[in-house]
């Protein structure tokens, strides 16, 4: 039997509440499934034009119709897929993947409604959150630490016979130094050990690591621009080529960068207002993250797939608590069916905080 899987990817900030119990209509659908990140780094390194990985971990085709944007995993873990389907390229791969997970029915949930009426007043008011929140700088020796928990939907199959299946919700946690060179990763869905994987470079191959906006350290956020319209300048530039479009593909890259990487206090702001001036943005007024938190979200919908970005914040502390992909309109892939609410990808973001050693989790030791 052989399963073929389609998949499209403070001193301590706390970013996460107590973890609620999941629910099945909360859970994600394909985004990127098997994201490798050394294997990313290493793409990255090579700077194909063929294809772009958001540090999110999702496999963005230069020229493909089905996009999977988010994954909340990363910016500062630039990652790639290990055995999986993205944008119809089939991988195929035994069980649940490389962490053997377990898979059950497809993940959905109630489309909320999108308006552009609250948008600009939405995203300021993030901004102005996120300008007054203390947020420590990354001193030497020390690695920023990112846990989630997330899943995606795929189509899976099996003797012959495909349908959509979504991995169990589970725990990821990342830690990386601040020059983007050292880091661990621990995460069912890329690797069968429970101890994780080295993330550290150069790589098998002496390859050196080089950061950008799909695989940044938190060294490269420090130096970028914190003008709103030259930010963005940079993103459109410097992510030409990627994603169905250039709009989608900026709104990505910057989910990307709230999802799993820690932008340092003055770009933190900027992220937002940049984010305010990409055409198609919209509020969605309930959305629940992988968690079951229920949130507002700023999303935008790639026209190409189908699919709405979301990313979710808390409406009264204005929080960000995770990102999801969410079909809107109804598409076919790998002949089956994807209805509008089923969820591609989620993830929840629970804790995000700077640490003294790697594999150090906050108020323990390594």
């Amino acid at each position: 039997m052989k399963a073929s899987q389609s998949r499209q990817n403070p001193a301590e900030w706390e970013e996460s509440l107590p973890l609620h119990p999941q629910t099945a209509r909360d859970l994600p659908t394909g985004r990127y499934q098997f994201h490798k990140e050394r294997l990313m780094a290493h793409i990255e390194q090579d700077r194909q034009q063929d294809q772009g990985v958001t540090a999110a971990g999702r496999t963005r085709p230069k020229a493909r119709g089905l996009r999977l944007r988010p994954a909340f995993t990363l910016p500062v873990v630039a990652l790639a897929l290990a055995g999986a389907v993205i944008a119809g390229t089939v991988m195929t791969g035994p069980g649940a993947g490389p962490g053997a997970l377990a898979t059950g029915p497809a993940l959905t949930t109630q489309l909320g409604s999108a308006t552009t009426n609250d948008v600009p007043q939405l995203l300021d008011r993030l901004s102005l959150v996120a300008a007054e929140g203390a947020r420590s700088a990354v001193g030497p020796g020390q690695y920023i630490y990112i846990e989630s928990q997330s899943s995606n939907t795929f189509v899976q199959t099996v003797d012959d016979k495909s349908s959509l299946a979504s991995y169990t919700l589970h725990r990821r946690q990342t830690w990386r130094s601040a020059d983007g060179a050292k880091g661990w990763l621990i995460d069912p869905a890329v690797n069968d050990s429970p101890k994780g994987e080295t993330l550290s470079l150069p790589d098998e191959k002496g390859n050196p690591f080089e950061a950008s906006l799909n695989g940044p350290s938190y060294d490269y956020l420090t130096k970028l621009t914190t003008d709103p319209d030259a930010l963005l300048a940079k993103i459109y530039k410097e992510t030409a080529g990627q994603g169905n479009t250039p709009d989608q593909q900026a709104f990505t890259t910057i989910g990307d960068l709230l999802a799993e990487s820690y932008p340092p206090a003055a770009l933190y702001p900027a992220l937002f207002r940049a984010a305010a001036r990409i055409p198609g943005v919209v509020v969605v007024d309930d959305a629940r993250d992988a968690i079951g938190r229920s949130g507002v979200a700023v999303a935008r919908l790639d026209e190409t797939s189908g699919i709405r970005e979301e990313w979710i914040f808390d409406k009264n502390t204005h929080v960000f608590l995770g990102v999801r992909t969410v079909q809107v309109k109804q598409v076919t892939e790998e002949g089956v069916v994807i209805e509008p609410g089923v969820v591609r990808f989620t993830s929840a973001v629970t804790a995000r905080a700077i640490v003294d050693g790697m594999k150090q989790t906050p108020g323990h030791g390594g």
